[in-house]
Parts: structure tokens; sequence; C-alpha cells
């Protein structure tokens, strides 16, 4: 038997301290999550993608009384995203939630469906997506949405 380790980096910083090319994505992921509709858990979740274009897709939580007809945040901005700019690239997502107590103090990451997501768009563009998690006091940034899933599930998988 053999023990290997996977070791991830990412940055944490204060809000002040946002790229200035990044500040406009992440205020459109906070604003994103005012129009969440999260009538059962009450946790509103807004999502921002930055496309290679500059154009930014908001998108926010979509929750069903049959839970599993609901839709992530994430994945309602990206297949936005994709389905009405399939040949522009998505450099970054930013993300963050609220709960009735406001802008929550930890930063949440993707569920496993989005981050299947996530990647399958940096492969589809071949192209590193940043994301980019937004709470109270601090902002966590992965270079890369393969560095939230490692050992994926991909393509390769699927050929011969």
């Amino acid at each position: 038997m053999q023990q290997k380790t996977i070791q991830i980096a990412y940055l944490t910083y204060p809000h002040q301290e946002v790229s200035e090319s990044l500040q406009q994505v992440v205020q459109s992921a906070i604003e994103a999550s005012d129009y969440a509709y999260a009538p059962y858990s009450n946790f509103r979740v807004g999502a921002a993608v930055l496309l290679e274009n500059g154009l930014i897709i908001k998108g926010n939580n979509q929750e069903n009384a049959a839970y599993p007809s609901g839709l992530c945040a994430e994945r309602v901005a990206l297949f936005y995203a994709n389905a009405n700019y399939p040949d522009v690239p998505v450099k970054a997502i930013a993300i963050t939630a609220f709960n009735t107590h406001g802008m929550i103090s930890t930063p949440v990451a993707p569920c496993g469906s989005c981050r299947q997501v996530l990647l399958e768009s940096e492969t589809r563009y071949q192209q590193a997506i940043k994301i980019i998690l937004i709470a109270k006091d601090t902002i966590v940034e992965f270079q890369s949405a393969a560095d939230l899933l490692p050992n994926n599930f991909n393509a390769s998988y699927l050929k011969a």
C-alpha cells in the first residue's frame, strides 16, 4: 500500500484586497443573492460568472418544494452563460450566501454537482476558471475548478 497526498493552494484575503478586475464580479454575486428563491431554507446563494468578453452573468439558487427539482446559483449562472454565449470562455465565478443573520461568516464552497459543472466548463474552453468564495470578512480564491475536485470524473473515462 502506498499513501499519497493531494495539496491545494488557495488565497485568503479581506474584501478590501479584492483586485480591481474582480470587484465587479464579487459585487454582482452579492447582488444576485437578493433575488434567490429560497422560501424553504432561507439560505440565499448568489453567483456571478465573469466571461472572457467582460460580461457578467448573475445566478441565484432556485428552490422547489420537491427539493431535487431546484437548482444551485452556480449552475443557474453557468448554464445561462454557456447557453447564451457558447463561444465565450468563463474567466471567473464569484459565490456568496446569506442566511437569516446576513452574509455568512465562512465562505461556502460549491456542491459536488456544481464542482463537476465548473470542471466541465474548464474542459470545454480549455481554460481555468478562478473560483472566488465570498464571506462576511473573507474572500477565498482558488485558481481553478480542478482545485475543488481532485480525482474528478472527466471525458477521458468515456473513451475506449
